[in-house]
């Protein structure tokens, strides 16, 4: 049995920072809903807000961000989107042991770390793809997911413990630090970071910058229809959460162990399919993985409109969810590797800040929508229609295979070297 592959220490500081504040952000899933319900005795009309206007609004603060990091050394970049989660974070438990804790500090809070995310995982983005060769970036993606899909799987039921025996804002206060000690790994990387392109003067941005990434990626024959798949899948999987949970707490009369289990036990698909990006990438080529594993990952979800009370329930649940899961953790680390080589290297931070923003605002649209479906029919039916429409996505998927970037510009560095 062939080891691990050694990607370097710089990575495995890398790799530590993500899987702290994944764990960190795993403790705290749920966390703002929670403390609206239970500290602020907010209504089920302001949790929804809580949840959609956050993310929505974090996107559009965002916007200006992704050029703003395409130009600045990305490691400072990313310290410095940690260090504002965290004090963004800290500043909840601080207000609720002040007895000043308000809902509108809640919305704030989310839409500040809404932002920092998608700059950090712009920066993250473009940092990896200076710090490893291009056949390395499988392995690292595939890393990252096995990370998020373990740390999916343990970390809502120790925060659900952690809000039992220390109250509602603890997992909050444990989430801010995993951002601090992501920081500190970071920093620990150390080493010399090269100066992005643009360094005359002061970095200014520029209007048509705010715009770049979304015309590389529309521009681009692979990336728009990926982006398109994407957006859709990521927007309609999410948007059937909430209408999940009253359908199952509510209309069938599951527990709340019973809710958590059917949505922690099939992570273990995502630890198992994250582990087999790699070797059917290799075998079979990243492209057709990727159409078979996208694919594959819409057909699951229409049958969480079937579930019925009790122990049938359950295991059609844990079924479907196993199968999604498993699809999505071989599909997203291809996913992450092909756009990062499919992208202009002068690019990256703006492509994938589009790229985030945009999945953001389409999860808060379809969610908003797809709540007035549910309203208007009822939970099971919105959550037909889009398990329904998510067998169409498979559509948009590029049928065809173009030659990545880092072999274009090795082409295009050829030639100049023999002119």
């Amino acid at each position: 049995m062939r080891g691990r592959r050694a990607l370097g220490r710089p990575f495995g500081w890398l790799w530590a920072a993500f899987a702290v504040s994944a764990y960190g952000t795993s403790l705290g899933f749920g966390a703002f809903p929670l403390i609206a319900i239970l500290v602020l005795h907010s209504g089920p009309a302001q949790v929804a807000a809580l949840s959609a206007a956050g993310r929505a609004v974090g996107a559009l603060v965002a916007v200006p961000l992704g050029p703003w990091v395409e130009f600045r050394r990305k490691r400072p970049v990313m310290v410095a989107m940690d260090l504002t989660r965290f004090a963004a974070l800290m500043s909840v438990p601080a207000a609720f042991a002040l007895g000043r804790l308000s809902f509108a500090q809640l919305l704030v809070v989310s839409v500040v770390v809404a932002a920092a995310d998608i700059a950090f995982r712009a920066a993250g983005g473009a940092y990896l793809k200076a710090l490893l060769p291009p056949e390395d970036l499988l392995v690292a993606n595939s890393r990252f997911e096995s990370t998020t899909w373990t740390s999916t799987m343990v970390g809502p039921p120790l925060g659900g413990a952690a809000i039992g025996l220390f109250g509602p804002v603890s997992t909050v206060a444990a989430n801010a630090v995993s951002y601090l000690l992501s920081a500190l790994g970071i920093r620990a990387i150390g080493g010399t970071e090269p100066s992005p392109a643009r360094t005359t003067g002061a970095p200014r941005l520029r209007a048509g910058d705010l715009l770049e990434g979304w015309r590389y990626i529309l521009a681009h024959p692979t990336l728009r229809p990926l982006f398109l798949n994407a957006i859709t899948v990521n927007g309609l999987i999410m948007a059937s959460e909430p209408l999940l949970a009253v359908l199952l707490l509510d209309r069938l009369g599951f527990a709340p162990w019973q809710y958590g289990l059917v949505f922690a036990a099939p992570c273990v698909g995502g630890l198992i399919g994250s582990r087999l990006a790699h070797p059917l990438a290799a075998r079979f080529g990243q492209h057709r993985v990727m159409l078979t594993s996208g694919a594959l990952r819409a057909c699951w979800p229409l049958g969480l409109a079937f579930v019925q009370p009790g122990v049938p329930g359950i295991v059609l649940i844990i079924a479907v969810q196993l199968g999604l899961v498993t699809c999505c953790g071989v599909f997203n680390p291809v996913l992450a590797t092909y756009r990062l080589d499919h992208t202009d290297p002068a690019r990256v931070a703006r492509t994938l800040s589009a790229w985030s923003i945009s999945s953001s605002t389409a999860i808060a649209a379809l969610t908003a929508l797809w709540g007035l479906l549910a309203a208007v029919t009822t939970p099971r039916t919105a959550i037909a229609a889009a398990g329904a429409l998510l067998l169409t996505t498979p559509l948009l998927l590029p049928r065809r295979e173009n030659a990545p970037q880092s072999k274009l510009s090795a082409g295009v560095q050829g030639v100049k070297d023999r002119a």
